[in-house]
């Protein structure tokens, strides 16, 4: 029982870092040390270790012998490559939605593009935020109606490791107005129960987004 109460408190702290690394708490090259990490968590050095260790299998910490632990941090090929794997589990994931998606996700869905659609009309220094998190919760709604929970858990860590990088990005309101677009026609081809136009639909929104943050990179 105890072994498994410390493998069950080593798992809370790697999800915590984990968050706290994609969320851009800790910046790239940043030492995690064991010490202040567990007085901050309130627990012992032995499940920091633990979850550091998890976290560079993961690749997002380097474990440098007789040195320490640093950030590696998510770069922006990383980014990319999530971006590529996602068009395609994305365009899976609405497939599979065509078939297991239920009346109650279908309204959930259709209250989030409303809203989107309203907020994009409004003129407000926290309309942006606003309609990112929407965003969010519109992709968050859809992996739970894939019915698979290891795709449903894949593309949450994926959003998870580009969120900081779409916060620190500029969506433009045209974008958005795509992104909600590309949304609605989504939603669309679902409730018509249309599974090939569904996931190529969600397949070419994600490359959107893609070719979306290159211009940006070029541009900077």
């Amino acid at each position: 029982m105890e072994e498994y109460q410390e493998h069950s408190l080593s798992g809370r702290v790697f999800q915590r870092i984990r968050d706290d690394i994609l969320q851009g708490k800790y910046q790239e090259h940043d030492e995690l040390r064991e010490i202040t990490l567990g007085k901050e968590l309130g627990v012992s050095r032995t499940p920091v270790r633990e979850a550091l260790r998890q976290l560079e299998l993961e690749g997002l910490v380097t474990i440098i012998p007789n040195k320490g632990a640093y950030v590696t941090g998510i770069s922006p090929k990383d980014v990319r490559d999530i971006y590529a794997i996602r068009s395609s589990l994305e365009g899976l994931c609405a497939r599979w939605a065509t078939e297991h998606i239920t009346v109650e996700q279908l309204d959930e869905l259709e209250e989030i593009l409303m809203l989107s659609e309203f907020r994009i009309k409004r003129e407000g220094t926290d309309n942006a935020e606003q309609v990112s998190m929407l965003d969010e919760k519109f992709h968050s709604i859809l992996y739970e109606a894939s019915g698979s929970r290891i795709l449903c858990r894949l593309l949450s860590d994926f959003h998870k490791y580009v969120q900081t990088t779409r916060k620190s990005s500029v969506v433009s309101e045209e974008r958005a107005r795509k992104s909600i677009r590309e949304h609605r026609q989504i939603l669309r081809a679902i409730q018509e129960k249309d599974a090939d136009s569904a996931e190529q639909l969600a397949n070419e929104h994600i490359l959107h987004v893609m070719q979306h943050l290159r211009r940006q990179e070029r541009e900077q």
